[in-house]
């Protein structure tokens, strides 16, 4: 047989369309042609298949060789056509059964010596496959992140000889598992923390209703150790949400780490650009935001990144989500993160400290805030100054007692209040709006007027008040009550105190 076709997947995103591998042998001057929109690195993959051919002890035919990589118009890019195409070329040349690769689909860069290296984008193979019911080939090291896909039947492939002997029944299969359990993670606890009853709190609202986050404060006040805690209150992942975090990650990186197990905790430096925080490239990949999704989002120095580059977080905070735009791509990431940041009141950090005096002019002062645009600072739930504590906090905890409830009591109510909310609406209460909002954040007539008249006060939009209203109705929910009273208003109030 001089003509085979191969199964395989490109990757689009989060997306992997199917591509048929069709190669043709036939008589004339040896060559080797690859056509249908193959990038470089495509086209180099034929040096990588004759070696890693002749290397697993395969004839090399010497006749004119033709790959397709249909459909045409869809651009494909990486090594992961590598172990299709040498899978092709053995079943046109004879030396495979054509039949082996019917029901198969198969990714993979080769290396010279016929080892299978990985890919990116093995998760969203496997998501596709399955929907075909196809068995799915892979590189070993990609496996156990493609075999969290529930009823995909994944087989690792660790080598190209090893595969072919499995193709034509020499050897068993080795099918994928997914590991059992998550890595269990211990992260700083929150009881280690000193002072801050007030941060401590806001916290906690923060994580029940998954609202974003902003701490003000001088330098040293504790504002990164205190966002290094969240993710110790946070409830364990889920397996959907689990799925949804490794198949951004397996777009990002061809070999996921143990990380993509755990809840996400991106702490991008000030010095990032637009697209590696909300993603990009001619081949669109996810950026920092994208990576983030189901997890936490931490920005330190937050009038230090680029007033652009915040800009672009306006619509994925509203959204959950990230379109990209290209000349041959329109590509969606979800982008459901909690945004904590962190800053100084100035450019020196001492504004309002009553110990140190602050060098800075007013003019200083305000350019300094203003590279954090109202806008955004509007999309922000909760904004807490945090004000400087005194050296004895420190000291008072040298006999190693610990001060408040530690993170496991904590995350204990979070997950309490989060299936409140999850059983009432069937969101968190960040996602409330519309009819859901009105209905499920219910005032009293003497409560709406007081929450009227403190808004006007403040000086809060319509979205400012919206976002008040779903801190109260955490709050409530950390408390067991079905309906917001004047006391969640009141605190949930207090927490926009860099507004008004």
């Amino acid at each position: 047989m001089e003509l085979s076709a191969v199964l395989s997947r490109a990757q689009r995103g989060v997306d992997a369309p199917v591509v048929q591998v069709e190669t043709h042998i036939s008589n004339g001057l040896p060559a080797f042609n690859i056509v249908g929109l193959p990038a470089t690195a495509v086209r180099e993959s034929k040096e990588r298949v004759r070696s890693a051919l002749l290397n697993s002890h395969f004839e090399w035919p010497a006749r004119r060789l033709t790959v397709n990589l249909a459909p045409a118009d869809l651009p494909k890019d990486g090594g992961r056509f590598d172990l299709p195409i040498a899978l092709g070329i053995l079943a046109a040349s004879g030396q495979l059964p054509a039949s082996a690769l019917k029901q198969r689909e198969f990714v993979g860069e080769l290396a010279l010596d016929g080892d299978v290296r990985p890919v990116s984008g093995s998760v969203a193979a496997a998501i596709a496959c399955r929907g075909e019911s196809r068995t799915l080939v892979v590189p070993a090291a990609n496996a156990e992140a493609a075999a969290l896909v529930p009823g995909a039947e994944v087989v690792a492939a660790r080598c190209l000889l090893s595969l072919c002997a499995w193709l034509q029944g020499r050897e068993k299969p080795e099918r994928a598992e997914a590991r059992a359990t998550a890595i269990p993670t211990q992260y700083p606890d929150l009881s280690e923390v000193r002072g801050h009853a007030l941060a401590k709190r806001a916290m906690e609202v923060a994580a029940a209703g998954k609202h974003h986050l902003l701490f003000c404060g001088p330098p040293g006040t504790g504002k990164t150790m205190l966002a290094s805690r969240l993710p110790g209150i946070l409830p364990e992942l889920t397996a959907a949400e689990l799925l949804e975090i490794m198949a951004l990650r397996s777009a990002a990186t061809a070999k996921p780490d143990a990380e993509g197990y755990r809840r996400p905790f991106r702490s991008p430096h000030h010095s990032a650009s637009g697209p590696a925080l909300v993603g990009g490239g001619s081949c669109p990949r996810p950026g920092e935001i994208s990576l983030a999704h189901n997890g936490v989002l931490f920005l330190d120095e937050l009038p230090e990144f680029p007033r652009q580059t915040l800009e672009t977080l306006r619509e994925p905070l509203e959204a959950g989500e990230i379109t990209l735009s290209r000349a041959l791509h329109r590509i969606t990431f979800p982008a459901r993160f909690q945004l904590i940041a962190a800053m100084n009141p100035c450019p020196c950090g001492y504004d309002g400290d009553r110990q140190r005096h602050c060098r800075c002019t007013p003019d200083q002062v305000e350019r300094y805030r203003q590279r954090v645009s109202g806008p955004l600072l509007d999309r922000i739930d909760i904004q807490l100054r945090l004000p400087r504590l005194p050296p004895s906090s420190l000291l008072q905890g040298a006999t190693g007692e610990a001060e408040g409830d530690g993170s496991a009591a904590v995350r204990e109510r979070v997950v309490a209040a989060r299936s409140l909310a999850l059983a009432r609406q069937g969101v968190s209460n960040s996602q409330l709006t519309g009819e859901k909002l009105r209905e499920c954040c219910a005032l009293s007539a003497s409560n709406r007027r007081y929450f009227e008249q403190a808004a006007e006060k403040l000086g809060l939009s319509l979205r400012g008040c919206e976002r008040a209203l779903r801190v109260a109705r955490s709050i409530a929910d950390l408390g067991g009550e079905p309906t917001i009273c004047k006391a969640h208003l009141v605190e949930a109030l207090a927490y926009r105190q860099l507004q008004g």
